[in-house]
């Protein structure tokens, strides 16, 4: 069993399943070393960004690479065979118009460009334009990865709207909350999963439910650290923390008459385990010692592999946009044994 201290040449050690699987809106690869992982064979992907596609490029070297938009790769008339007999299609659709934090309802219909720059889109119908190349493709089973604000609120009428959409291009659909503090990742990431099986084959239900001991950050931290400024406002801040303070902003908000900012910034103590990882905002401090986690850190908690290649890159930013792998590697599994490997017995 892998766990959640890995690099990339340990994919050369796991033994192959035989199965299939292209991923939608790759982005640093998280999913798909994930499906690796399990040992299952990711023989390409979609990824609008030229940056992230390149990061793509240099850690997997996919067969079929698509560096475009979801809605021109459903323009193309023809994919190579391998396309059309997939076992899984897999996905994370932008996510950001349904979080939890920020404006959230405001922003849903609008088009938003990413961090680095590709076209506008407008976020809230990629999850559909997935669809689309699923109805093209025809895929076994389609896994879709989404944030928890996706199944809370009013956002609930667009999963009804994507459960219709895929029953009517012949799917099952089942939806789970995911965490992967129990999946053996050393985070408290909450994540929805769709899972929607091709009526052809007549799949029973998936059952999915993990329990593992949770991995707290006193077992998995480095000794390494970014040092704070002691010039600095958050350095003065830091200091007034107390044992009862999960973030920045709640020291803030004791000390500076209410005061709401840094909401962004946990402490990670060693007796708990990490909060979720962001792509932006400001970095996780450490509870400890006055500092902010390093990139090694967030490797680990994310379950990226330690020699995955950022090209540069933050850090930061491609784990925080990411499944984590281990995350993945957890459902993968499940899907080979009780989805694919059943039907391949009942042939």
């Amino acid at each position: 069993m892998v766990n959640y201290k890995w690099s990339l040449k340990d994919l050369e050690n796991i033994n192959k399943n035989g199965y299939k699987v292209f991923s939608c809106f790759a982005c640093g690869g998280g999913s798909s070393m994930g499906y690796k992982l399990a040992g299952y064979e990711v023989i390409g992907d979609c990824e609008i960004d030229k940056k992230i596609n390149e990061l793509y490029l240099k850690n997997f070297n996919p067969k079929y690479n698509y560096c475009m938009g979801i809605q021109e790769m459903n323009k193309l008339k023809e994919f190579p065979e391998e396309l059309y007999n997939l076992d899984i299609l897999d996905g994370s659709p932008p996510c950001s118009t349904f979080s939890l934090a920020g404006e959230r309802d405001k922003n849903w219909g609008k088009k938003k460009k990413f961090r680095e720059g590709q076209a506008s889109q407008i976020l809230d119908d990629l999850f559909f334009e997935f669809i689309d190349l699923a109805k093209i493709l025809k895929p076994k089973i389609i896994v879709a990865e989404n944030v928890k604000g996706l199944i809370q609120g009013n956002a609930k009428g667009y999963v009804n709207l994507i459960i219709k959409k895929l029953n009517r291009i012949g799917y099952n659909v089942q939806i789970f909350l995911l965490n992967s503090a129990l999946m053996g990742v050393p985070q408290r990431r909450e994540r929805v999963f769709f899972i929607a099986t091709n009526e052809k084959y007549d799949f029973n239900p998936i059952k999915l439910s993990f329990n593992e001991k949770p991995i707290k950050y006193g077992e998995i931290k480095s000794t390494e650290y970014i040092p704070l400024n002691e010039n600095t406002q958050t350095f003065q801040r830091w200091q007034k923390r107390i044992q009862s303070d999960t973030k920045l902003s709640d020291t803030i908000k004791r000390t500076e008459n209410g005061k709401l900012s840094c909401y962004n910034m946990p402490y990670l103590r060693d007796d708990k385990t990490p909060v979720t990882l962001t792509a932006s905002g400001g970095r996780a401090l450490r509870f400890d010692v006055p500092g902010y986690i390093c990139d090694k850190d967030i490797i680990t908690i994310q379950t990226f592999p330690q020699d995955y290649n950022f090209l540069e890159m933050s850090v930061q930013y491609v784990c925080g946009m990411s499944v984590p792998p281990i995350m993945m590697m957890k459902i993968a599994q499940q899907i080979q044994i009780q989805l694919l490997d059943k039907l391949k017995e009942r042939k």
